[in-house]
């Protein structure tokens, strides 16, 4: 507690008083779902009162993306976070991070120390709260986290290989790392732009819908006297709007299939204790370094010290045959924190475009509207100039000029739309090349490099519920993010019943499968908690997913193709028998509704959940996006439960009406609060298994009657 209180005493280089003072300047109102309204005579002041909400909502979770962001994890977890904090300590240095932070203009500075005021003041006025870690937060720090995704850059390197390049198995040549045969789940989001010309009241529309993992963002609004007024999902810990919503105009992020990161083969020759790399026709000196990875025992902290090495594409992160491999990717976090930020404060198409060309937002593509009734796709914004004749998917050669990046390509150079033809733009994650219909970007005016992924049975059904509609309303755009359509069915059921119907009338299988057959093919391929052939199409697809993906990805083929084109007739057969058997082990019998298996709980405030079949939770109609689901909803069995539980899929849901004044609805995953204590928990929970979003009150005025606290901080 001593140690404790003098680390608290070395964050008071800048007083309490002077904190003190400045949360007069500081309302926050705690609306009836617990979602805080910060508002502050500056933008600073509004940050320092966004980062004190956080904190009182789920500080641990804040300082869990820092151990992340700063590679300080293993310092809380001990020896196994060892090579995930070496992985970033490659990328984010203490030292170049606090000159970057000196060298910055000085209005971001300003939010950066109010970033880091409101934190330490939580803490100083939460002395029960007691970090793991990070007693002390510094301004510089915002700036190891400035891009808002779930997963950064850096986590695309393959740790198991890193480790062996690093680590006691260093001298041992690895390759790739192939991963395991099982079709998971596509992660990401969905985004849709509806033009004023498709909706009833000539108003753009905006769907948000972020697709990641349960509680890893807050629901906020943030607005200052500087004319920051913004509204959405927060990435805990840090203090930009990341995905949301201002009085003008509203943004959403989706993953990229951009091919934005590049790895080299570099040859490596050994001179006496030093190591060179061929680049031309001269031998360059690697640059070598340590790096000191703290990290938690029972004994007290411990430390290991690594000896790394890099060229100048980047540092070197595992080995293929006798050559090291390099990684490049963008790292650029002043002007990343800066788009971040600035996005939010846009006022129309020409103002968001200008934060674009930073070219720092850079495994997205994004959904824009506003209230002009412009809208727009935005294809992944950092993708360096390449030479078309190498494959970019794959490490190329680092001996050679012939592959150093050029200049980022312009937005203009980039998939892109502006008030498309079809008067809708969505992205599911998918290509680019269907984004707006028959208004579509077209695949062959652009460098394969801008788009490595491909179409998706969540895409298909995005033109589903888009095309030929032209009466949207808020409550339209709303009904169509969760039309129970699950289109990977739509061949693959036809495949199924063909077998069946194509098996000689003797066939032992033929007649074990017959009563669920008939069940399928009633079905209308629409989820439902009610739905028992719901229940048998998905564990059958799981069971051809286990027992086809394999030889589907040998093929080049998605296994929704290679089950139409490839499997045979026995092998749809075997999996639907596999499927039905699994449903009896687990619940007793096939003819098990949907809802009774998938189901959303929330017992506890930990990152990682625990699940437990004799616990409360409820039924979720929605699926995985696997199966084309916009609504998405992965769940899975755990050790002890035969139930599934949700863990990632719609984690926000927002629509939007862009007109005179912003209307809104939405629902957070849970509910607000990290604190299990809290009645926003789980307040939300029934409403995001309906898919019935709440009105948002983004006006001060909409808030008289659904107030349940204002204060300042600390108060």
């Amino acid at each position: 507690m001593k140690m404790f209180a003098a680390l608290l005493a070395a964050a008071f280089v800048v007083s309490p008083s002077r904190w003190e003072r400045q949360t007069q300047d500081v309302t926050i109102i705690r609306d009836d779902w617990g979602i805080p309204h910060v508002y502050g005579k500056t933008d600073a002041d509004a940050v320092f009162g966004l980062m004190y909400a956080q904190a009182e909502d789920d500080f641990n979770r804040i300082e869990t993306n820092y151990l992340n962001s700063m590679g300080r994890l293993a310092e809380a977890e001990g020896e196994s976070a060892i090579y995930q904090d070496l992985r970033m300590k490659l990328f984010i240095d203490p030292d170049s991070m606090k000159a970057k932070y000196a060298a910055s203009p000085d209005w971001l500075q300003r939010l950066m120390n109010a970033w880091a005021g409101g934190l330490n003041f939580y803490l100083y006025k939460h002395p029960e709260v007691k970090p793991r870690v990070i007693t002390r937060f510094e301004p510089w720090m915002a700036l190891t986290f400035s891009e808002g995704s779930i997963g950064g850059d850096i986590e695309r390197i393959n740790l198991r290989d890193f480790e062996a390049m690093y680590g006691a198995g260093a001298a041992a040549p690895v390759g790739n790392g192939d991963a395991e045969d099982v079709e998971a789940d596509p992660t990401g989001s969905n985004g849709i732009a509806i033009a004023p010309a498709n909706t009833v009241n000539h108003h753009a529309l905006l769907l948000i819908n972020p697709h990641t993992s349960f509680f890893f963002r807050a629901e906020v609004q943030v607005v200052s006297d500087e004319g920051l007024n913004a509204y959405g999902a927060v990435t805990w810990g840090q203090f930009f709007v990341y995905q949301g919503f201002n009085d003008h105009v509203g943004w959403m992020h989706t993953s990229s299939g951009v091919d934005a990161i590049d790895e080299y083969l570099e040859t490596v020759v050994k001179q006496g204790d030093r190591y060179f790399y061929r680049y031309g026709a001269a031998q360059h000196p690697m640059t070598v370094s340590t790096i000191t990875v703290p990290y938690k025992t029972a004994a007290g902290m411990a430390r290991k010290t690594f000896t790394v090495y890099r060229t100048h594409h980047g540092p070197v992160i595992r080995k293929a045959g006798d050559q090291w491999v390099t990684i490049r990717l963008m790292q650029d976090p002043v002007h990343a924190l800066t788009q971040s930020y600035t996005r939010t404060k846009a006022r129309d198409y020409q103002s968001f475009r200008r934060t674009m060309d930073l070219h720092t937002n850079s495994s997205n593509n994004t959904i824009f509207a506003a209230a002009s009734g412009d809208i727009a796709y935005f294809h992944a914004n950092f993708i360096p100039r390449r030479d078309t004749t190498f494959d970019w998917t794959k490490p190329v050669d680092g001996s050679t000029a012939a592959t150093e990046w050029g200049t980022p390509l312009s937005v203009d150079e980039t998939p892109h739309l502006l008030n498309p033809a079809s008067g809708w733009l969505y992205n599911s994650n998918n290509w680019p090349w269907s984004a707006a219909g028959a208004s579509s970007p077209k695949r062959e005016d652009y460098p394969r490099y801008v788009e490595t992924g491909g179409e998706s049975a969540r895409g298909r059904h995005a033109i589903m519920v888009l095309q030929n509609k032209k009466d949207f309303t808020l409550d339209g755009l709303m009904s169509a993010a969760f039309d129970s359509y699950l289109p990977w069915f739509e061949q693959t059921v036809p495949a199924l019943l063909k077998a069946w119907d194509t098996a000689p009338a003797g066939d032992s299988l033929k007649a074990k499968l017959a009563e669920q057959v008939g069940a399928l093919r009633g079905w209308d391929m629409r989820w439902s908690a009610t739905s028992i052939p719901t229940s048998l199409a998905v564990f059958w697809g799981q069971s051809l997913g286990r027992s086809l993906s394999a030889d589907a990805r040998g093929a080049g083929m998605a296994l929704e193709d290679y089950v139409v084109q490839r499997a045979t007739a026995l092998q749809l057969l075997q999996a639907l028998a596999a499927a039905s058997d699994q449903l009896s082990a687990d619940f007793g019998t096939w003819h098990t509704p949907w809802g009774a298996i998938n189901r959303f709980q929330r017992l506890t405030g930990d990152i990682v959940q625990p699940f437990s079949d004799a616990g409360p939770s409820i039924p979720v109609p929605f699926t995985a996006s696997t199966w084309g689901s916009l609504a998405a909803f992965g769940a899975r069995s755990y050790p002890g439960t035969k139930k599934w539980y949700g863990t990632s899929g719609n984690s926000f849901v927002a629509v939007v009406e862009f007109g005179d004044s912003v209307r809104a609805k939405a629902v957070t995953a849970g509910g607000e609060s990290g604190h299990p204590d809290s009645p926003h928990f789980n307040d939300e929970a029934a409403r995001y298994a309906a898919g019935n979003l709440r009105d948002v009150y983004f006006y001060r005025s909409q808030l008289v009657g659904h107030t349940a606290r204002e204060y300042h901080p600390g108060n």
